[in-house]
């Protein structure tokens, strides 16, 4: 058995509780990881530039954000795709048309098509997103993400071209909101480059998650593990299942594998 070299961490539902703070047992199981030279990634849909906080809790300084389209190692920046600026202009018209709101998100900030919709406070609220800016045609080149708010059942395929599909996001209160997905850069995708830079091999990989924004990451790791909390549809791209973000979730899929203790 090739010995595990890197971890990879989903945020929302994963490490961080309903209540936003972080188990006391996730702490130690990615200390005892660190500690026996195990490379730990947050690998998130989130902004890198509102994550810092949770990195420096976990004394980890190694990210993918923005689900698979921005890298960093220890400060170096390994991958970086911006989504296409058709398909911007395409999204925020279809959002205009709909009453739907968005959430853009560059490497500098979140960029925002109305500041003041009460689903766009919730979601800015819930998710600590303090860099805001109301979006303009001279971020279009720049954007590495995208949610889109407010979707009434039914509606998601508005957003579904070929080659990019919706995620809904796991978490209460945000099911009517959904992640932009590129079929070709998502967390998996970011997981292969990772780890070709590092010259880690993928059986050498474990990697946690919750969502369906996990699915690729979860199909390319080594070893892919949900959490008992996951989205019932991420069950089948998982290789193991663990304990809920509540119970000991990660530290009890990392016991399993010996890691831990």
């Amino acid at each position: 058995m090739t010995a595990y070299q890197i971890i990879f961490l989903d945020i929302d539902g994963t490490i961080l509780r309903p209540d936003d703070t972080i188990q006391e047992s996730t702490r130690h199981a990615v200390a005892q990881a660190k500690e026996k030279g195990i490379e730990v990634f947050l690998a998130t849909g989130r902004p890198l530039h509102e994550i810092a906080e949770i990195g420096k809790e976990l004394n980890i300084s190694s990210f993918i954000g923005y689900n698979g389209a921005f890298a960093v190692h220890k400060g170096k920046t390994v991958l970086d795709k911006p989504m296409d600026r058709p398909v911007i202009e395409e999204y925020l018209q279809t959002a205009k048309e709909y009453n739907h709101q968005a959430v853009l998100y560059s490497s500098e900030q979140n960029l925002l098509t109305d500041k003041d919709a009460g689903k766009m406070k919730d979601f800015l609220a819930k998710f600590h997103l303090n860099k805001n800016a109301l979006i303009k045609p001279e971020h279009f080149d720049q954007i590495l993400g995208m949610t889109v708010l407010s979707l009434k059942e039914g509606e998601q395929h508005l957003y579904e071209r070929n080659g990019i599909h919706l995620s809904q996001v796991n978490v209460d209160g945000m099911r009517d909101c959904y992640d932009v997905i590129r079929d070709t850069v998502n967390k998996g995708y970011a997981l292969e480059v990772v780890m070709k830079e590092l010259g880690i091999p993928r059986e050498a990989s474990i990697a946690f998650g919750d969502g369906m924004n996990d699915k690729e990451m979860l199909k390319y790791a080594g070893v892919g593990i949900a959490m008992g909390n996951s989205h019932p549809d991420l069950l089948e791209y998982a290789d193991k299942k663990t304990t809920t973000v509540s119970d000991s979730g990660i530290f009890n899929g990392l016991k399993e594998l010996g890691i831990v203790n």
